[in-house]
This record gives structure tokens, C-alpha cells and sequence, in this order.
């Protein structure tokens, strides 16, 4: 495991290379940044692939709180995805030298982007069930998401990915069901994002509607494409990985040209 310091707490990372082209020749470095339940390891190879597909270099992190980074000792607050955007992921591309990514987020990651690209240069974003705001679907959700938490082997599965399974399910899930994050909105930044952007959503999400792409797309200054993929959940690199990996190597392209 690669770890750095960022803001006095440790995260892995992790570095993925095409190959197979010199130094210089790769263009943009694509920045994965995962869900609000993700880690590097969660991610498993769709992040080889998109390099693959792209020719770009790409990094993977886990946001403190997730994976095998520092556990999470404290409860997030309803500002957590801002700091995360104005502090952690500006440090961690200053401490391994990257400039103007694309932005590749899922879910929280997704929102987590937006925040950063309304006041940081970037060349591109893909977003993944991206949340602009609070929906009642969302809460129900994660209402459910703490239900099997505490009845099923939940638990034990995310405990293959983090070092403290609990921490890090009670870190995302209370602070979505805390009544003040009802209020938690990214709408107004929108308008300061020029870089293109590439929205995926599954239709069958259960965490978010079409509302969510609808608002960004509509919200942002820049050029937006929406791909709203049918038989799919929240998770379209997990649920529909092959028009998932097509549609994000096809904007990554149009970027570099």
C-alpha cells in the first residue's frame, strides 16, 4: 500500500499507467474519487480500464475515513464533501504534482468534483449519480442502507475494503439522515464550472432521480452530455460497465482533442 499525509491524515493511493507511451504523451491525468461508501479497492479494475481505453494515467485514492487510509475518528459534518473539495483532494494533487485533471466521481465523489471544479481549473468531469441536492429517494435509501447495515452480513462485506467497516458506514450514513444535511445544496456552484462535463445515471437508481443530472446539465456554463443507461442502479461501472467505460473513453478523447 502507498500512503501520503494530507492535512495531518494518511491515504492511500494509487498510480495507474497505461504504458506503453513516453513520458509527456499520456495528456490529462484522470483522478478517480469513489463513493460515499468507496475505497481505492472498491474501484477494482475499472480504473486499469479507462486508462486503458484513454491512454491516460490515472489515480486512485481513499478519502480519509475509507480503505486502508486513517480511520474516520470523528462524525462527518454536513459540510464534509466541501472540505473534502477545498482541502484533502487539493492537497493530494499538490503532493503528487497534478495539474488540471479530469475529475472521475461517483456518487459522493461526483458531488465532491463539482465542488472542486466551481473554483479549481480542471479539464474535464464525468460524473457518476452525481447529488446536487437532497431528494427523498436518497434518504429513503440510506434509511434502508443503515437497516440491512445492522440486520445483514453488510457489514462484514465492506469490511474487505476498510480498515474500520463501522466508522466508515456510520460516517456516510449518519450525517445523510442528520436533519440539517436535508438542506445541503450545490446548485449555486454550477454556473462556475466552463470545463466539459459527461453525466452518467442509471434509471433505476435508488438513490437519486434524473432530477440530479437534469439540475447539473442544466446548472453548469460549460458543454454537458447526459447518458441515462436502462437496467442499471446507482452504480453504472458496476451495473453497466461496458457503455459506462465506452461513453467515458469517448468524452476523454473529445477532451485531449
Amino acid at each position: 500500500m502507498t500512503c501520503l499525509q494530507v492535512a495531518g491524515h494518511r491515504l492511500e493511493y494509487k498510480w495507474v499507467d497505461p504504458g506503453g507511451l513516453p513520458a509527456g504523451a499520456r495528456g490529462p491525468v484522470l483522478v478517480f474519487l469513489h463513493e460515499g461508501l468507496g475505497s481505492v479497492a472498491l474501484w477494482k479494475d475499472f480504473p486499469e480500464r479507462v486508462a486503458r481505453a484513454t491512454s491516460c494515467a490515472a489515480l486512485v485514492y481513499s478519502r480519509y475515513g475509507h480503505g486502508r487510509s486513517d480511520r474516520l475518528t470523528e462524525p462527518r459534518r454536513v459540510d464534509y464533501m466541501h472540505r473534502e473539495a477545498s482541502e484533502m483532494l487539493p492537497g493530494v494533487l499538490d503532493a503528487l504534482s497534478v495539474r488540471d485533471p479530469i475529475l472521475i466521481g461517483h456518487s459522493d465523489g461526483a458531488s465532491i468534483s463539482i465542488i472542486y471544479a466551481a473554483s479549481n481549473a480542471v479539464q474535464g468531469l464525468v460524473l457518476m449519480a452525481p447529488h446536487a441536492f437532497v431528494e427523498d429517494i436518497s434518504v429513503a435509501s440510506i434509511a434502508q442502507a443503515r437497516t440491512s447495515f445492522e440486520a445483514t452480513d453488510l457489514g462484514a462485506k465492506l469490511a474487505r475494503y476498510h480498515d474500520d467497516a463501522a466508522a466508515t458506514f456510520r460516517g456516510w450514513n449518519d450525517i445523510w439522515l442528520h436533519p440539517d444535511f436535508r438542506l445541503w445544496n450545490i446548485e449555486a456552484m454550477l454556473p462556475s464550472i466552463t470545463a466539459p462535463v459527461l453525466l452518467i445515471q442509471g434509471e433505476d437508481d435508488q438513490y437519486g432521480t434524473i432530477a440530479q443530472v437534469e439540475a447539473v446539465a442544466r446548472g453548469v456554463s460549460g458543454p454537458a452530455q447526459v447518458l441515462m443507461l436502462p437496467r442499471c442502479g446507482h452504480s453504472p461501472h458496476v451495473d453497466q460497465p461496458a457503455q459506462t467505460l465506452e461513453a467515458i473513453a469517448q468524452f476523454v478523447t473529445g477532451v485531449k482533442r
